[in-house]
């Protein structure tokens, strides 16, 4: 994982994804099945059970953090099960995918912070 600012996640996902924004997380698998270049940590390509890089920008985190009412830790522990969440396969731009991906991104988090329910 990868905590950065909102100026290089912009570059990131400029260079990698074409979007010209910075944004809150951006998972990137390993597995690039189009052979096209790939963000990755200077990482062998045999490790085992690494299955993708989440970047994280700290700067936006703050913000979303104060406007969902939740600590940084909090935040940042979402953002990270979202990235996760877009590694292992789930996808967030269908509406109906994106209700899938948000009650197990919900039930995730419940598990480690139970004081949120109601407010996830």
């Amino acid at each position: 994982m990868l905590l950065t600012t909102d100026e290089e996640i912009q570059d990131l996902n400029c260079r990698f994804l074409g979007i010209d924004t910075a944004t809150d997380v951006i998972a990137f698998g390993h597995d690039d099945p189009e052979g096209g270049e790939t963000f990755r940590f200077a990482v062998p390509d045999d490790a085992p059970g690494i299955i993708g890089d989440v970047v994280i920008s700290v700067e936006t985190a703050v913000r979303q953090a104060e406007e969902n009412g939740l600590s940084l830790e909090q935040e940042l522990a979402l953002l990270t099960v979202h990235g996760v969440l877009h590694l292992v396969g789930y996808e967030d731009t269908a509406p109906a995918e994106k209700r899938k991906m948000r009650r197990r991104q919900r039930e995730i988090m419940l598990m480690v912070y139970p004081d949120l329910e109601g407010r996830l």
